[in-house]
């Protein structure tokens, strides 16, 4: 089948196709392909992730302090949110084909040489520099998958091929991280077991990279791509261009202050966890506290991205997307608050779940309006800034966070500020919408 005859059918809405269901949109070859490729990278970003932080934060043979727990946060978040609009620079102007594969190939060998530096019992700059590479990878995997959708499903059902990819591969992401937990106990919680862990998510970009390879070239855009003569001046533009687009386009302006709220609080909700995972929680009933409670918590988190998955296009469809941002904001704000502050295990994993269900129901609706509103020259760079901008604002609500928080984790100023983080981003969404109203 040539190229051409390939990409029509994506490319050239249909009106009858508004709702077309999952099982219809499965049934797209493309799509199928993207979304397969997007679960494997993500099991292998959980399982990486995972087996890391029980190498380094939950191993008996090292011992970190709350502080040197933030600190691998940041370096892990912060120095790609640096290089993520370049990379959109690129994603507009390469093959986005060739581009998955040459990206998922070289994560695969990253994530290798990780995994023998944690079995040689390798820590330090040198792990948390690999682990940053690997981290930075998988972001731009991520945004050149985004990016891609709207090349293999019609135009009109882009929110519900959206929802159904980024849903279920954030789900697929946490399985990767319960793997990690059960290949621990396999392999052992010690250097050796746990370079082996790590060592396995390898699989998953290998995998990735298989599936993208096997798209036409050009597939999956751009539209035209243009090599510039120099990669330098393709990363000049990347950030400016990505930004004015974004600042001129109110939905995706709106949505970027709601989610950046988002990330914040999410930051300190996860250093909040971990900490009390690691210093301050007791078993409870067969729940154990530790990495295996942590899992737990992941899982719960996980079955709250599915449900977002299966119901905020109802939502939506009922409330209209301003309102379903307003309800989902809202309720995080309080599940921040009724259930943080009992700062036990049990009240955790229920607020991991709504947190989970509630933050997901919010990037549905941004990732929307980015693909919906933005044109397919700008959406990568988009896209790349958006990982940009949330990844600074998680790393530095981690760093602020890590001056004030106390060794067992126990500090209702921190859930206090996780709270009013979210009513921050209803008003900012609110003022950022009603500018774009009186514009038009």
């Amino acid at each position: 089948m040539s190229e051409t005859a390939e990409r029509s059918p994506q490319t050239v809405p249909d009106p009858h196709h508004i709702r077309i269901g999952a099982r219809r949109l499965l049934a797209i070859g493309g799509f199928r392909r993207l979304l397969f490729s997007r679960f494997s990278s993500q099991w292998g970003d959980g399982l990486f992730q995972t087996g890391l932080a029980g190498a380094v934060v939950f191993n008996p043979e090292r011992a970190v302090t709350p502080s040197e727990i933030a600190v691998g946060f940041v370096v892990l978040l912060l120095p790609y949110s640096a290089v993520g609009p370049f990379a959109g620079a690129l994603l507009d102007r390469w093959d986005r084909r060739r581009v998955l594969v040459a990206a998922n190939l070289a994560r695969g060998a990253c994530i290798a040489l990780a995994a023998v530096c944690v079995a040689s019992g390798v820590d330090g700059f040198p792990l948390l520099l690999l682990a940053l590479i690997v981290i930075g990878i998988s972001r731009f995997v991520g945004a050149g998958l985004s990016a891609s959708l709207p090349h293999v499903v019609p135009v009109l059902n882009l929110v519900e091929a959206n929802a159904l990819s980024v849903t279920l591969g954030a789900v697929v992401s946490v399985f990767g991280g319960v793997c990690a937990v059960g290949l621990r106990a396999v392999f052992g919680e010690d250097d050796a077991g746990s370079g082996l862990t790590t060592a396995v998510a390898v699989v998953g970009s290998l995998l990735a990279a298989w599936l993208a390879g096997r798209f036409a070239r050009g597939a999956l855009g751009p539209d035209q791509v243009v090599e510039p003569a120099t990669a330098v001046a393709a990363v000049a533009h990347g950030l400016f261009d990505g930004g004015r687009v974004a600042a001129h386009t109110p939905s995706v302006a709106a949505g970027f202050c709601a989610l950046l709220a988002h990330r914040a609080s999410f930051g300190i909700s996860l250093l909040l966890t971990v900490i009390l995972m690691r210093n301050s929680f007791e078993d409870w009933g067969p729940i154990k506290a530790g990495l295996p409670g942590l899992g737990v918590v992941l899982g719960a988190g996980g079955l709250g991205i599915f449900i977002a998955g299966l119901t905020t296009a109802r939502l939506v469809t009922r409330f209209g997307r301003k309102r379903t941002l307003f309800l989902a904001l809202g309720g995080a704000a309080l599940t921040q608050f009724g259930l943080g502050l009992p700062m036990l295990l049990p009240t955790t994993l229920l607020a991991a779940f709504l947190i989970a269900y509630t933050g997901q129901v919010v990037k549905l609706c941004v990732d929307a309006a980015v693909q919906r509103d933005i044109g397919d020259e700008a959406r990568g760079r988009v896209f790349a800034l958006y990982d940009m901008l949330f990844n600074i604002t998680q790393a530095l609500a981690v760093a602020i966070a890590a001056t004030v928080i106390p060794a067992n984790g126990e500090s209702v100023t921190l859930i206090v500020a996780a709270t009013v983080l979210y009513l921050a981003g209803i008003t900012g969404f609110e003022l950022v919408s009603r500018r774009g109203q009186r514009a038009g």
